[in-house]
């Protein structure tokens, strides 16, 4: 089997990867198309240092087999975080921060950069009747950003920054947007800022209004003290941004200006493939390259970059 292999240091193209079997619980999904997350970027630098297996958690694929008979053969996305169903987290209602779960291609779970992934069943979605793999496959970062709005309430009154112009950015965007939510992208890069003009308004780093909620999104370590300059007091810094590394802060100025920092990552995927199925979300077409052709995925500098495995 073909596919994209961290081996502790660096990422390898392998032709000999031994077709996966799923467990009992799990379905066999082949996979049709795989896409570049920054968080697998982060992998390369030592983002996951204990993490060997097959790279890459966002994809589209076809059920091959499955315990659910009524999913084979049908097109499906899915979640990354496989949970134990007992441990404190679980029996709270917080799966997706299990003691145990299994993290697709970060932790103890080989991913979908390769031919065929196996996944718990209950982590699959049907994709919406219509809606183009090319489309769907931003279903797990738009969840992500849909994310947000389950941690935070967005009142009118209270005014949302998103700091940043990448791919993150934009994720949070089309999520405010098609809950008919306008805010504001503070970015450095004038030719991505155009990206946003028609979902937000827009304007350059040295912006010097404070926000009640900063949503940091940069991808960036400066990124969480830039949100501290932006906030204002008794304000909200959504958190983001994932890497590798660590950083340091004023924590006296968190405290004394009663700032609440919320850490954000996975999400719904209902309300994504809703928002894209309806087109209340709008992406720029994904770049798809062939696996062999990984480390051009990975340094490509357009919008979105993934790997094309194989057709329904």
């Amino acid at each position: 089997m073909r596919g994209i292999y961290f081996d502790g240091k660096k990422a390898v193209y392998r032709r000999d990867l031994p077709e996966p079997v799923p467990a009992p619980t799990e379905s066999l999904i082949r996979i049709c198309l795989a896409a570049v997350c920054n968080t697998d970027k982060e992998i390369l630098r030592g983002y996951r240092p204990d993490f060997r297996g097959v790279m890459g958690h966002e994809f589209v694929g076809v059920v091959e087999k499955s315990p659910d008979p009524s999913l084979i053969g049908k097109t499906v996305v899915g979640e990354l975080n496989a949970s134990c169903g007992k441990c404190i987290y679980c029996r709270t209602g917080r799966p997706t921060h299990c003691t145990y779960r299994r993290v697709l291609g970060m932790n103890q779970k080989d991913g979908c950069f390769a031919e065929y992934m196996t996944i718990e069943t209950s982590l699959l979605h049907l994709v919406p009747e219509g809606l183009p793999m090319e489309k769907a496959i931003y279903t797990e970062p738009l969840a992500a950003a849909f994310e947000i709005m389950t941690q935070v309430s967005f009142t009118d009154d209270r005014n949302v920054a998103v700091l940043g112009d990448g791919r993150l950015a934009y994720c949070v965007v089309q999520a405010f947007c098609s809950r008919g939510r306008r805010v504001t992208v503070i970015g450095k890069h004038p030719e991505k800022l155009e990206r946003f003009a028609p979902y937000a308004e827009v304007t350059l780093e040295r912006e010097k209004e404070a926000y009640e909620v900063v949503i940091e999104a940069t991808g960036s370590p400066e990124g969480i003290k830039q949100a501290l300059g932006l906030v204002r007091k008794k304000g909200t810094i959504v958190l983001k941004s994932t890497y590798a590394g660590e950083v340091s802060l004023p924590l006296s100025l968190v405290a004394v200006n009663e700032i609440t920092i919320v850490g954000s990552r996975c999400g719904p995927f209902v309300p994504a493939l809703e928002a894209l199925s309806s087109g209340r979300a709008q992406f720029p077409e994904i770049t798809l390259f062939a696996p062999d052709e990984y480390e051009r995925a990975f340094t490509d500098t357009g919008f979105k970059a993934g790997f094309r495995f194989t057709d329904l």
